[in-house]
Order: structure tokens, then C-alpha cells, then sequence
């Protein structure tokens, strides 16, 4: 595998692109860059204009998370409208190695580096050490990863596709939802809920079981106005959002056995501040029957640092064998 220096990092979401550069083995992170991926027409493009921005040497390495699904060379985002082949996209940045991963898998390999003061947790429990490790986030889209240790303490990131897993009730108001969502979708999957465009799903289905008239809020309104106690319906969609996460997050320990702690990245939680139900993400997190009590001994946590895909991605070149 290349360990080839100076490298090209990137975190690319449906939203946000996010830039960085490392010069030598064990440097900072350098020239962070976030821009809005609608102000490029393509991966290219967004790339060019950072190096062109920085100036200076041309990158030997780069490696590039992205939000949808790595099944081949050709790549399709799954909430963007831009594709790219990683053959061709290795070629038009003249680099020695080109690594395209999902960005949960990115995110998954930088939690290994992340400090107390870049997390904050959310209940109890302890970490069994070398114990799998789960990772889910609320973004653009739902992320969702998870990260093996192997006896000897090499980490390996998952990479699948499970924020589009069948989103499950816990009560009868969560089932009275989904019905109305299942009415518009047709597939509720968590994605539909657990995401920005998901919690203007949730307002706008809370809006038709409380009777309320439906008005045009974007995710930002529907916090904003939660935040103010002056909408029962944001309220309301704010706390099912805590209440699904709670779930989904549940399920996923299970899944993996993640009594190496379960990790929460993505921008939507932390943006969502003390609106954010912790007492009521943590309460469906645990209510899983018998294993209530499995699962009160995993500890959570909300990544709060800025960029850590990016480190992610870093250590991706170092530690994913080149194809």
C-alpha cells in the first residue's frame, strides 16, 4: 500500500465538501476547507479548486469519503447529483494512490484518535476495550458504520449502507407516524426520519396527527421553533427524532455487540443543542426487553469534533490494503 506524502483528504457529504492537506507522516491537518458542494458541478471540480486555492506541490495520495454506497469504480451519490469514476478521478489528480470509501468509514477509522474533549456522552456504561465499536449519524443522510479490533489491535471500518434498514415503532404514536410516512414513501427507512430532510418528515407528519395546518419549515425552523416552545408539532417531531435515534442506535449495538461503546457523528444532533432529548435517546437506546440490561452497560457518546473524517481518512491510507 502507498503511504505517499503530501495527501489529499476528503469528507464529501450531500451537502458539505470538506479539504485537507497533511504534509509528512504524523502532521496536523492543514488548510481545512468546508464549502457547499452546490458552488462545484462535480467531485473534479471541488477538488481542482482547493488545490488551485492552496497552491503550492501537487498531492502523491489522496483519499476521499463519500456519502453513498463503494461497489465498484463507478460512483453515484446517494443524495447529491454527482458521480465520478475513481479510475478516472485518480488520473485527473495525477496521484500515485487514490482511495474513495464511504464517509462513515472515514469517521469510523479517526475514533481510535478522538479525545475526551472532542465527545460528550450520553448516559452510562464503560467501554470493554478491543469490544466492536458502533458509529450512526444524522446528516444530509443517516451514516451508519462500525469499527472491528482484531487481537492484535488492528482496527477495520465497516462500510454498509444502514441508514436505509426498515425503521421499526417502539409505541402506537410511532406507529400512527410511520403510517402517514408509509402513506407518502411508501419504504420508511431510517434515513427518512433520522436526517434533515427527515425531521421535516416528522414535523410535517406530526402536523397531520395533531391536526395542526402545515407550514413551510426547513429543519433549522422546526429546531428554532421547538427550541421556543411555540409549535407542538416541532416539539413534537424534535422529540421523535431523539426517540428513533434512541432505537436505531439500539438496534445497531445489538447488531454488533458494540460493548466498545456507540458513537453518534453526523451535524444534525449536535446543531439540535439541549432541544436534543438525552434522557429520552438514552431510555429507547436501552428498552430492548431482556437485554435492557446489556445494553444500559454500553456507554454512548456525540462526536463534537469538527472535522474528524478527515483524520479518518488519513488512516485509511495507512491501514486499507490498496486494491
Amino acid at each position: 500500500m502507498s503511504h505517499g506524502y503530501p495527501r489529499l483528504l476528503g469528507d464529501i457529504g450531500g451537502t458539505n465538501a470538506r479539504w485537507a492537506w497533511q504534509g509528512a507522516p504524523g502532521a496536523p491537518l492543514q488548510d481545512v476547507s468546508v464549502t457547499a458542494c452546490e458552488a462545484s458541478t462535480s467531485l473534479y471540480e471541488a477538488a481542482t479548486s482547493y488545490l488551485s486555492a492552496r497552491g503550492g506541490e501537487a498531492p502523491r495520495s489522496a483519499c476521499i469519503g463519500v456519502a453513498t454506497a463503494i461497489t465498484g469504480d463507478d460512483i453515484v451519490f446517494t443524495n447529491s447529483t454527482w458521480s465520478f469514476s475513481v479510475a478516472a478521478l485518480k488520473q485527473a489528480l495525477g496521484v500515485e494512490r487514490c482511495l474513495v470509501i464511504n464517509d462513515f468509514t472515514a469517521l469510523a477509522m479517526s475514533l481510535p484518535a478522538l479525545g475526551a474533549n472532542e465527545l460528550r456522552a450520553i448516559g452510562g456504561g464503560q467501554a470493554v476495550r478491543g469490544a466492536p465499536i458502533a458509529l450512526l449519524g444524522p446528516g444530509t443522510g443517516l451514516g451508519v458504520s462500525g469499527l472491528l479490533t482484531s487481537p492484535t489491535g488492528e482496527c477495520s471500518a465497516l462500510s454498509g449502507e444502514g441508514g436505509h434498514v426498515t425503521l421499526a415503532p417502539a409505541n402506537e404514536l410511532e406507529s400512527e407516524l410511520l403510517r402517514c410516512l408509509r402513506a407518502r414513501h411508501g419504504h420508511v427507512s431510517a434515513e427518512r426520519v433520522l436526517s434533515g430532510f427527515g425531521l421535516v418528515n416528522l414535523y410535517q407528519a406530526s402536523c397531520d396527527l395533531l391536526g395542526h395546518t402545515l407550514r413551510d419549515l426547513q429543519a433549522a425552523d422546526i429546531t428554532q421553533a421547538a427550541m421556543g416552545q411555540s409549535d407542538s408539532a416541532c416539539q413534537q417531531a424534535v422529540s421523535l427524532f431523539a426517540s428513533f435515534l434512541g432505537n436505531v442506535a439500539g438496534n445497531l449495538a445489538l447488531t454488533l455487540g458494540a460493548r466498545g461503546g456507540v458513537y453518534i457523528g453526523g451535524g444534525i444532533v449536535p446543531r439540535l443543542g439541549e432541544v436534543f432529548d438525552a434522557a429520552l435517546f438514552r431510555q429507547r437506546f436501552e428498552e430492548k426487553g431482556r437485554f435492557q440490561s446489556y445494553l444500559a452497560a454500553i456507554p454512548t457518546w456525540v462526536i463534537t469534533a469538527s472535522t474528524p473524517a478527515l483524520l479518518g481518512a488519513s488512516r485509511a491510507l495507512d491501514d486499507i490494503a490498496a486494491p
